[in-house]
């Protein structure tokens, strides 16, 4: 395993307790309904899906479309998260799958899912090309891929981040776990291009048939500076096979 792998795991894992209670409170919160309409955008209407959610964490797109009535499979590199991951969809009362697994290389059969999902992953990965052909070999024919993501290293060379709440977690995180998560962002920003364009670009040279892209998302999921905001302007890329 690459090392910078190793880092993301080892912060992340670190951050699992802490993450799994702010995503209760935002599953509980008017967030929860506001994913679903994202999701409505892209996933078709009126039939049980099949889905995966990779970088699952502890497992809030998992549980959100699992309580729509979709049979959902979650995974993570991090141990730590899935662990919370299957407590949080015991607690919510949710019968989801989870497994430890690695986003570029998922050990899943071909064209077994109707749906992929993803939320604040792809930065993370050291190879974003290698994922998406593997994301491509998992959807049926006709299925999508609905990537929530940001261009975090760009916007962290920027500096700008507006003033948060005392609840936000980006205040709740130790200044030491913080540098290391800067720097873990700075080093797999140099092996990606600006997005997300070089995502459709991607996408489209891997075979999906249709890519679409929609910088506004921030605003309807992000209307209010709480412990939930995300400073950095999120975009979707969707993506049909």
């Amino acid at each position: 395993m690459e090392p910078i792998k190793e880092r993301v795991i080892n912060y992340w894992s670190r951050r699992a307790e802490g993450f799994e209670k702010q995503r209760l409170r935002e599953y509980g919160s008017e967030k929860h309904e506001r994913w679903l309409a994202e999701f409505r955008r892209y996933l078709p209407q009126g039939e049980k899906l099949r889905i995966l959610d990779i970088g699952t964490g502890t497992g809030f797109f998992a549980c959100v479309l699992a309580a729509e009535g979709h049979e959902t499979v979650g995974i993570d590199l991090a141990p730590e998260m899935i662990e919370h991951a299957g407590h949080m969809a015991g607690v919510l009362g949710l019968d989801v799958r989870f497994a430890v697994m690695d986003a570029e290389s998922p050990d899943l059969p071909s064209e077994s899912f109707d749906a992929v999902v993803t939320r604040n992953l792809t930065w993370t990965l050291p190879d974003v090309q290698k994922a998406y052909t593997e994301w491509h070999r998992l959807l049926k024919k006709g299925g999508v891929l609905i990537n929530f993501d940001a261009d975090y290293s760009a916007a962290l060379e920027k500096d700008d981040e507006p003033e948060l709440p005392e609840n936000h977690a980006h205040k709740l995180v130790p200044q030491e776990m913080k540098a290391e998560n800067d720097a873990i962002t700075l080093e797999i920003g140099k092996r990606q291009k600006p997005r997300p364009e070089w995502d459709v670009e991607l996408l489209t040279g891997i075979g999906f048939e249709k890519v679409t892209v929609d910088t506004e998302v921030y605003k309807r999921i992000y209307a209010e500076v709480d412990e939930f905001y995300n400073p950095v302007p999120i975009f979707t890329v969707a993506a049909y096979k």
